[in-house]
């Protein structure tokens, strides 16, 4: 018997369901609390659970499974075109109910508490970062205002600052000087902050393989590796190394009309955060390479493209390599890269 799928648009505190009765063929909707959420699943047989892949879906869905319930999550972004009229809570369940029925529609994996928890600890380093750059800017450019010029970097902010302080003391009256030392005491706290959450998630790559095996690649470290196995959900969601490529947005876009089809851009669909760190990751492959002995198709790709073209070739090779590192199971080989194209 076909299960009987269940839109559910999620809130803080109102959940609205949409469903046809399999029986009847009625239109059901209907508004829970929060409170009343998880009892009235609880009570129902198995259903295919479908929701927007939005704050707190996987945590609800991670509850349904519990009940014996297959939950899909899905991207607001192909929900959105289905909502009729007005937005309301019953057009976007009516919405997500509807996505969900078209064929090739993709879904977002379910994460685990455990990626949850990886990813969290990366957007609390993310925002303490911009925190950072906003406090020594400001750091730099009130010096910058009496004649003190400090340089761009964090790491030489950091050792410039006592010289430059030494003498903007002697300058400066005490009211701005006692108040520029505590602006520094704040970055630097900051940076405390920022290393101890790079501890902890060295202590989680520590204890997750599949870290410590993608780390195994050039060209990853501690925030990729880290990032990429949370993100990913599950490896065998994705049939190959080029889905997952395109999932993070490192495929050409294409444009085309009477059958020419033309290569643009990188897509930049997907996760930001994530791509930004395999572009890192690849502009470091590309740095070390003209420090010494490179593989044969790295070197021919810098000989007939530009610069930023190779780092973005190289950010998609190693999003499939890490694709097929994990889906696999087996430990990068360094003699694959000798004659990959």
């Amino acid at each position: 018997m076909e299960r009987t799928v269940i839109a559910v648009d999620i809130a803080k505190k109102v959940f609205q369901l949409h469903w046809v009765d399999m029986e009847t063929g009625c239109i059901e909707r209907l508004q829970l609390k929060r409170a009343k959420f998880l009892e009235w699943f609880a009570a129902r047989t198995a259903s295919l659970v479908v929701m927007e892949a939005c704050g707190g879906a996987h945590y609800s869905a991670r509850a349904l499974a519990e009940f014996g319930h297959e939950v899909r999550l899905i991207s607001p972004r192909k929900v959105r075109p289905f909502v009729q009229r007005n937005k309301t809570d019953a057009a976007d369940a009516q919405a997500i109910w509807t996505a969900s029925h078209l064929p090739g529609m993709r879904f977002v994996p379910v994460k685990t508490e455990a990626q949850q928890l990886v990813l969290s600890l990366h957007r609390l380093r993310a925002q303490l970062m911009k925190t950072r750059i906003m406090q020594t800017n400001e750091l730099r450019g009130l010096l910058y205002e009496f004649g003190i010029v400090l340089p761009e970097g964090h790491v030489a902010l950091l050792e410039a600052l006592p010289d430059a302080m030494s003498g903007a003391k002697i300058r400066l009256p005490p009211t701005l000087t006692d108040s520029l030392d505590e602006q520094i005491r704040r970055i630097q706290q900051l940076q405390a902050d920022i290393g101890n959450i790079e501890r902890r998630l060295s202590q989680q790559m520590r204890e997750i393989p599949a870290c410590k095996a993608v780390a195994q690649i050039p060209g990853v470290g501690l925030l990729t590796a880290t990032a990429v196995v949370a993100s990913m959900g599950t490896p065998t969601a994705f049939k190959d190394g080029r889905e997952f490529a395109a999932w993070i947005g490192l495929v050409p876009r294409q444009t085309g009309t009477g059958g020419r089809v033309r290569q643009l851009g990188i897509s930049k669909r997907g996760d930001a955060y994530l791509r930004t760190l395999l572009m890192h990751g690849a502009r470091a492959v590309v740095i070390r390479s003209n420090d010494g002995p490179t593989w044969p198709w790295l070197a021919a790709l810098l000989q007939r493209r530009p610069y930023s073209v190779a780092v973005a070739a190289v950010a998609n090779k190693l999003a499939r390599t890490i694709w097929a590192v994990l889906a696999r199971g087996q430990a990068w080989r360094p003699e694959a890269w000798q004659t990959a194209h």
